[in-house]
């Protein structure tokens, strides 16, 4: 393995590890970040994918910024172990991104436990396996960043999705808990709600039309401005903040009839 470049009092980098990074937000933001000088570990399940990740942020640095750790997220007895490999070979931690995620859109009259259960280990399990692990290395160290990439899908339980819905609610109510812990120690955890994004995800089948979409480029950058900010809560695109309020105060005798 080609070694990192190294970081110097004189020529800092920032270290990041970025579960979920072979497409959509994950590999905009993998990119970002390595434009930024930051040295990344990354991990996904996709092998190919991710290698290709990989070798488009080396190839245009021109230097190694970019490792890759394939990993299935509900390998959970792995993760320790992966974590301590990506610690070593960056030579330590500053920033710890969960992009990871997976989605089934069921039909109205459909209810598949095999998928629902399958939305909750990857989207709220996986975060949940990797995150206990770093929040306990960057409270020792009284330090660091964590980002989880919850969904506006999270804000409220909607008739199309209630497996999704649930997995992205629960992430959410997981990463205000982390926030509340582990501000007193000096660590940042900020929830990322993104609405709809131009990714693969749209293409599938059952697939809702797109409503207010953003380039995945666009939301690592509002992810980026956030993690420069330490934000605790941000929406990508923005015009989802207000679409959600909306939502959010909507009585549940009129929303128990909506049809989205």
């Amino acid at each position: 393995m080609t070694p990192l470049p190294s970081s110097t009092p004189l020529k800092p980098r920032k270290r990041a590890i970025l579960v979920g990074s072979s497409g959509g937000i994950g590999s905009a933001l993998a990119h970002k970040l390595a434009e930024e000088g930051c040295s990344l570990a990354l991990f996904d399940r996709n092998t190919n994918a991710l290698q290709k990740v990989c070798d488009e942020i080396n190839i245009k640095s021109g230097e190694t910024r970019a490792l890759a750790f394939p990993h299935d997220v509900t390998q959970y007895d792995s993760i320790p172990a992966s974590l301590r490999q990506a610690v070593a070979d960056l030579g330590g931690l500053d920033l710890f991104i969960y992009v990871a995620g997976y989605i089934y859109f069921p039909q109205l009259t459909e209810y598949n436990f095999e998928q629902d259960r399958k939305m909750i280990e990857v989207n709220l399990l996986g975060a949940m396996a990797w995150m206990d692990e770093v929040a306990a290395l960057f409270q020792t160290a009284k330090g660091g960043q964590i980002v989880g990439v919850s969904s506006v899908a999270g804000d409220r339980g909607r008739i199309g999705n209630p497996g999704y819905n649930t997995s992205k609610s629960g992430f959410t109510t997981y990463l205000e808990a982390l926030r509340n812990r582990l501000t007193r120690h000096g660590v940042n955890v900020i929830t990322v709600k993104p609405g709809m994004v131009k990714t693969e995800m749209l293409a599938l089948p059952n697939a809702p039309r797109p409503v207010l979409a953003v380039t995945a480029e666009k939301a690592a950058d509002d992810i980026y401005k956030a993690i420069l900010k330490r934000k605790q809560v941000v929406y990508t695109g923005s015009i989802w903040r207000w679409v959600m309020m909306v939502i959010r105060h909507v009585p549940s005798v009129v929303f128990r009839r909506l049809n989205f």
